[in-house]
């Protein structure tokens, strides 16, 4: 992200077969706040996270890809790739993927409970995000750019 830029806005998703948490933040502040959780399985997610996109208009998105401790995938890595995939499909925006190993038990020892934990995970997630973009090292994981 070039520091001249105008500041941008960015939404986060913690993706959960049951629930996916959603954080928001923009490149000026380069800080993340938990926005919500949205309790939905297969599509109604993405119906639960257009009115948010259209709210925010972000320009990208950040997913939270889960992976083993040794960093080898496993079922839900898929899914969350695969959301991801969906994501900027469905919205036209890049989407960005982060590591979210960790994120959960993250929020979890921060304090977040029941629902907000999702959303405070999505939170994490973003503000990792903003680090690996502010380090001289390219992130680790790959964008998807809008077609």
């Amino acid at each position: 992200m070039n520091a001249a830029a105008a500041p941008t806005t960015l939404l986060a998703f913690d993706y959960g077969t049951r629930r996916t948490g959603v954080a928001v933040g923009n490149t000026l502040l380069r800080q993340a706040q938990p926005l919500a959780t949205l309790a939905a399985e297969g599509d109604a997610v993405f119906t639960k996270a257009e009115p948010l996109i259209r709210e925010w208009q972000p320009t990208a998105l950040v997913v939270g890809v889960p992976r083993h401790p040794d960093g080898e995938p496993h079922d839900n890595t898929r899914r969350a790739e695969r959301f991801a995939r969906r994501l900027a499909g469905r919205f036209g925006l890049p989407v960005h993927r982060v590591d979210e190993r960790y994120s959960t038990t993250e929020a979890l020892a921060a304090g977040a409970r029941g629902d907000a934990a999702d959303a405070a995970a999505a939170a994490i997630l973003l503000d990792q995000f903003f680090r690996e973009q502010a380090s001289p090292e390219p992130p680790a994981q790959e964008s998807d750019a809008a077609a």
